[in-house]
């Protein structure tokens, strides 16, 4: 069978005819068409093999077969909502729950990260009768109305203005790595926020916080920092709802889930999880105590998702477990994470752009910049570098506020091999006369030559990077 119904250029004009304008593609001048995957590879319509280091949601590789034939077999057996009894989705939350500290037991099972926290926002404000939410300063917890308004990320770009705390940024933020402990210094400013909301007369009803915050830059939270922050707004009469959409299922390595970095002992209120869990298939989830789900049972209004917890939905989640237990994912997150950051770290050492190298397991950041002092944003050369590895068959993006931060975050399977190809790409872009020219001549065009003497004669483009991009070409 075709892998393909049509021709790439008539794809790409349908979807600008019939898809909303809002929905970007990765690489929007020349889109990757992927007609097949396995594992960390992509392959678009002409078999060429791309490197995918972005799609974290494809958890442990695409088209995991496990996975793939667990939804096959459930699904010609049953699907049904979550009304019927099935065994699958009290198995699935009781393996679930083993990967848990012990209050967190009860489970309501949804279909994206958005669904999960907007439903985690719900159990926080019945729970606490607040409204108030804190949460940090370029976050991100899903596309609907009611978590556009608590992620920076989004509605800094919308009209009205919010307070938020500061991003616990030890690289570039209010406290960095030479403070003597900066995660209680950014958690003192989470107290000043509920004191001020106090003062108003407002109360707290939670503090929301990716464990791991991504699209804020890759950033890695000091230590200390949410068992402080828990105090101050559970003594505020709050909880503290940790978003593991993008950081759970064993992705930093040494944990199943980031929270657990800030110490053993230290376990949130609630707990949203996502992406991850369904390999590609839409399964989110919400996990939480027995005494905030009694509440919610309290107010007399049923809860009730079609297709959160079907059967074939479980049996995709069960699946996703079994290989990452079969598989050693998180081992390798562990050794395949420490040698890219290495390798990373080696690169810094060699081109001043690289400002930073932060990360934990296959959650890692790539912060450009174009001066170590200022920490001046490379926002053009993150494009450049990204735009440049995509021509070697590369997947990778930019996030942080500045989109100067290239992160990874690929599926589980990724390679020593891959960290070496990828590493080795990078450096190479780094070292080619077109990103020194970008670099050193304040972002205008590779230099041409005079034909007279061969001195260099350098323009000023209207639009850099695509010009540049296509210089490449």
């Amino acid at each position: 069978m075709s892998q393909e119904m049509f021709q790439k250029e008539r794809t790409l004009k349908m979807r600008e005819r019939l898809i909303g304008q809002s929905c970007r593609l990765f690489f929007p001048q020349d889109p990757v068409k992927i007609v097949r995957a396995r594992g960390q590879y992509l392959y678009d319509e002409n078999g060429t093999q791309y490197l995918d280091c972005i799609s974290n949601v494809h958890h442990v590789g695409h088209c995991h077969p496990l996975v793939t034939q667990a939804a096959s077999a459930q699904m010609e057996l049953l699907n049904a909502n979550a009304r019927f009894l099935h065994d699958n989705i009290v198995h699935y939350a009781e393996r679930l729950a083993a990967t848990l500290p012990k209050k967190l037991c009860i489970f309501y099972f949804v279909n994206s990260g958005s669904e999960a926290n907007d439903l985690a926002l719900r159990l926080a404000r019945q729970y606490t009768r607040n409204e108030d939410v804190i949460v940090l300063d370029h976050a991100y917890h899903g596309h609907l109305t009611s978590l556009i308004d608590i992620s920076p990320y989004k509605f800094r770009k919308l009209e009205g203005q919010k307070e938020w705390a500061p991003l616990p940024d030890t690289y570039r933020g209010l406290y960095r790595r030479d403070h003597p402990n900066p995660g209680q210094a950014y958690a003192d400013t989470v107290k000043d926020l509920i004191d001020e909301a106090q003062r108003k007369g407002r109360k707290i009803s939670s503090f929301f916080v990716e464990s791991l915050p991504s699209v804020g830059g890759q950033v890695i939270l000091p230590s200390g920092y949410f068992p402080k922050v828990a105090e101050y707004v559970r003594a505020a009469g709050g909880v503290f709802v940790a978003d593991e959409v993008q950081t759970g299922f064993g992705r930093v390595g040494s944990h199943f889930w980031a929270f657990q970095l800030q110490g053993e002992d230290f376990c949130p209120d609630i707990v949203t999880m996502g992406k991850p869990m369904g390999n590609g298939h839409p399964l989110s989830c919400v996990v939480t105590t027995e005494e905030i789900a009694g509440a919610f049972t309290a107010n007399g209004v049923e809860y009730f998702n079609t297709f959160g917890g079907n059967p074939v939905s479980c049996a995709i989640g069960l699946a996703v477990l079994d290989v990452m237990e079969k598989e050693d994912l998180r081992g390798n997150a562990v050794r395949v994470g420490n040698h890219l950051k290495e390798l990373l770290k080696q690169l810094q050492a060699k081109h001043p752009i690289i400002g930073d190298v932060r990360g934990v397991g296959l959650f890692v950041g790539l912060e450009l910049v174009k001066d170590r002092v200022t920490l001046t944003p490379a926002t053009e050369e993150a494009a450049l570098l990204v735009g440049r590895l995509k021509m070697k068959h590369i997947c990778l993006s930019t996030d942080g506020p500045w989109n100067s931060v290239i992160k990874f975050k690929p599926p589980m399977c990724f390679s020593l091999e891959d960290a070496e190809r990828v590493s080795a790409e990078i450096s190479h872009v780094c070292e080619s006369d077109y990103c020194t020219s970008v670099f050193l001549q304040n972002l205008k065009m590779p230099p041409t030559r005079n034909n007279r003497n061969n001195s260099p004669v350098y323009m000023q483009p209207a639009n850099l990077l695509m010009r540049l991009i296509a210089k490449l070409e």
